[in-house]
């Protein structure tokens, strides 16, 4: 008699396959599904398992699409192994499938898997010369209504690559923000705590915002700006409506959290009696801790002013990192300048002395000054009849009037102010 039975799946079957998985896992092989697929197939789908008494001793789950099918999971407890189960698993999950009408039924497994003898048995073939892709969408659908009401959104993958120049910078936010929070199971090997909140700050116009959707981009994640003055109008006032924010961020599985123009909201309290700002002031501070508790989320808070910031708002314990973005240096501007002239004229454009003549220009001012060349350009060629034979865009001469015309952001005082900050408050 058969010390075995094959059977639909139980909802009380998830511990068996739990173990099932265990076991798998403990043998060396990773499944190519995750659990939380394979858990939710046994629900939705199609899945059988073997029983000896009361315990599961083997299974197997199909998902169909239109006319394909596919094995999801296939296991048997090692001790069960060699007695045909799981060929006659597979036979009962296909039988199961038949409804659909499938014309193939395919099978994924890893490469570290060597008893196959179930799927041959079956008359499965393996295809040689194919390779597996797989891509986690970032944001569940279950998310997109949540993340909608927030007015956050998921943004370009290819904002990181984007920003011109600034190689130092990138760098070091790339290793000190993007690593531990994009490989958090080898950073927690590693002992590294992965960062919940990061203050950007420097002159006007270096990127802070830029910055922010880029490491957003670069992991990932969904995009939350936080607007306190949009925020100020609601019935509950701004501190109540900043409160109810975070909460409704709470619900989102991963997020980078942007709030620029931090001072504003985060001023040095002083003054008898009390500004209406400083409750804001407290409830920021009171959200913060709450906010690190929660993994895989990131807030960014950014500022040009990081004097006026109250000290209770950047010590340790808030922020693990206080980050300067300054103005590019020559390297920066001539990726940028390489960046905004069109393709066709840069080997005629002199960039050595456009990046001369720009020190000392934020990004946003290089970027006013390339499109102001590129704007005069067009309008002389088309009404003055000023632009030769041909071509089709500004000369060297073009751009370095406009460099000349373009007022810098970034006085020197400024500038000084800044190399003052770093010394004083940054934490890299």
């Amino acid at each position: 008699m058969t010390a075995w039975t094959i059977r639909d799946f139980h909802s009380q079957d998830v511990e068996g396959i739990l173990a099932l998985w265990q076991a798998l896992r403990e043998n060396g092989v990773e499944p190519v599904y995750d659990l939380a697929e394979v858990l939710a197939s046994c629900e939705k789908d199609h899945a059988v398992v073997a029983v000896h008494g009361e315990q599961v001793v083997g299974a197997a789950v199909g998902r169909a699409a239109h006319d394909q099918g596919w094995i999801v999971f296939l296991a048997t407890l090692p001790s069960f192994r060699g007695r045909g189960i799981g060929t006659l698993l597979l036979a009962a999950v296909e039988n199961r499938m038949a409804a659909h009408g499938l014309n193939k039924l395919s099978a994924l497994m890893p490469e570290t898997e060597t008893r196959v003898e179930a799927f041959t048995n079956r008359g499965f073939m393996v295809k040689k010369n194919l390779r597996y892709f797989e891509r986690r969408i970032p944001v569940q659908r279950a998310e997109l209504g949540a993340l909608e009401e927030l007015g956050g959104r998921v943004l370009p993958r290819d904002l990181w690559d984007k920003v011109a120049g600034m190689a130092a910078e990138k760098e070091l936010l790339e290793r000190r923000l993007v690593l531990p929070l994009a490989e958090s199971e080898l950073a927690e090997e590693f002992g590294v705590v992965p960062p919940r909140a990061v203050v950007l700050f420097g002159p006007p116009g270096t990127g802070k915002t830029t910055f922010a959707k880029a490491i957003a981009s670069r992991l990932e994640w969904p995009f939350v700006e936080v607007f306190p003055s949009r925020l100020a109008g609601e019935p509950g006032g701004l501190a109540g409506a900043l409160r109810q924010t975070f909460l409704d961020i709470s619900e989102l599985e991963h997020a980078v959290v942007f709030i620029d123009e931090v001072e504003e909201i985060a001023s040095q309290r002083s003054g008898e009696p009390p500004s209406p700002m400083q409750g804001v002031t407290n409830e920021l501070l009171k959200i913060i801790p709450a906010f690190r508790d929660q993994p895989g989320r990131l807030l960014v808070c950014a500022t040009n002013f990081i004097r006026s910031l109250d000290s209770a708002f950047l010590r340790h314990g808030r922020f693990d990192y206080v980050i300067p973005i300054g103005l590019p240096d020559v390297q920066a501007r001539t990726a940028m300048w390489e960046r905004f002239i069109p393709a066709h004229l840069l080997e005629e454009v002199d960039v050595d002395q456009l990046v001369a003549a720009s020190g000392g220009f934020s990004p946003a001012d290089i970027e006013f000054a390339a499109r102001s060349a590129s704007q005069r350009a067009l309008e002389r060629a088309m009404f003055d009849g000023a632009s030769p034979a041909g071509r089709r865009g500004p000369a060297t001469s073009g751009y370095l009037e406009t460099i000349a015309d373009t007022k810098a952001t970034v006085s020197q005082e400024v500038a000084a102010d800044f190399l003052e900050d770093i010394a004083a408050l940054a934490r890299t």
